[in-house]
């Protein structure tokens, strides 16, 4: 983890660098703010979408999971967004623009699908399958004393 957080830095300072370099110093900050001005408003619009969204699955008595995940993936957005740099506003972007937050949440419900199972698996312990009897007609089948009644 600290590698990635590292080399996140890393790129944040090269993509801050070249933009700098290719437009100026003050050119560069107006870009950085405008692209905070811009997102709140985006994570914002968005935000309020998903959230009306949700409320209206969430009376019809729908499951939520979509409204949720969009929720989940505006905040993480607006996140990014507010961070000082060009890749996180990128990455930011990414998570607020619908049709690239579609993708990111199926890959995201996807992960996700995999650890409750990988979990729910853990916590219950180990599984021990038991073959069926095959009963044929001529004999009867013997029930459990509670089961009978």
């Amino acid at each position: 983890m600290a590698v990635a957080f590292l080399l996140y830095v890393i790129a944040e300072v090269a993509a801050v660098w070249a933009v700098g370099s290719a437009v100026g110093v003050l050119a560069t900050i107006g870009l950085l703010l405008a692209g905070a001005i811009f997102g709140s408003w985006l994570a914002r619009r968005e935000g309020g979408k998903a959230m009306r969204a949700f409320v209206e699955t969430a009376r019809a008595g729908r499951n939520t999971e979509k409204e949720i995940s969009d929720g989940m993936l505006i905040a993480l957005g607006g996140v990014l967004i507010l961070l000082p740099g060009f890749v996180s506003d990128v990455l930011g972007l990414l998570f607020l623009l619908p049709p690239t937050r579609a993708v990111a949440r199926k890959l995201w419900l996807k992960r996700m699908e995999k650890r409750a199972v990988m979990y729910a698996n853990r916590a219950r312990g180990p599984v021990m399958v038991v073959d069926s009897e095959v009963v044929s007609e001529d004999r009867p089948v013997k029930q459990h004393p509670i089961i009978e009644g």
